[in-house]
């Protein structure tokens, strides 16, 4: 589990074939700020641009880690496959501070950005969302943009999708991998937890089928 709450800006330094085929996923070589991974052991869960995933090997005096991530997950998540930039985020822990909200790191859908420019102190980011997200999508609510926890502004629904409206303060841009999107990048989504347990509440059946 996380909050959506970036504590370091990494970069995919390596994206090795697991195998010699499509259906073989990568080993990525993850380089870190200096330190950061003192407090972490094999088997840990780091998200990276959102995506939950598990620590194989490290070197500290390096600063550097490995994981494996399957075909599956690469068809499923966007820039995982290639070398920049991502952001980083270390399990919480029970007594951490939940200064994002509840973010489970797992990627409901990939999305589009539209528009990503400043606008006065801040940065106007849009995306379009799959029109399958849109139902979760709420004026105040919570998404995660590449691992990072964001409020949503405004909506608007259309037959390509649900764009999002999100404000960015200067913080934001300066501390994750957010600066470099651009119009046409792909980011991760993963909606509010809270919404997937509504939507079921609100639609399964009151009895089970006879």
């Amino acid at each position: 589990m996380f909050t959506g709450i970036i504590t370091g800006v990494g970069h995919i330094v390596a994206a090795d074939a697991a195998g010699p085929s499509a259906t073989h996923g990568k080993r990525l070589t993850i380089q870190c700020p200096a330190r950061y991974l003192d407090d972490v052991a094999a088997g840990d869960s780091i998200a990276i641009n959102g995506a939950c995933m598990t620590v194989t090997t490290f070197d500290l005096e390096k600063s550097v880690f490995h994981l494996d991530i399957s075909a599956e997950s690469l068809d499923k998540t966007a820039g995982l496959d290639r070398l920049g930039k991502v952001n980083l985020e270390k399990a919480l822990r029970a007594n951490d501070r939940l200064g994002g909200h509840l973010v489970s790191g797992h990627v409901d859908g990939i999305g589009r950005v539209t528009h990503f420019a400043p606008i006065g102190e801040s940065w106007d980011l849009r995306i379009v969302a799959p029109v399958a997200l849109g139902k979760y999508l709420a004026y105040k609510g919570s998404i995660t943009v590449n691992g990072v926890s964001l409020t949503v502004n405004r909506i608007a629904d259309s037959a390509a999708g649900c764009e999002v409206f999100i404000n960015l303060i200067p913080h934001t841009v300066e501390n994750t991998a957010l600066g470099a999107l651009q119009a046409g990048s792909a980011v991760n989504l993963e909606i509010d937890l809270i919404a997937r347990y509504v939507e079921r509440m609100m639609t399964a059946p009151a009895t089970a089928p006879e």
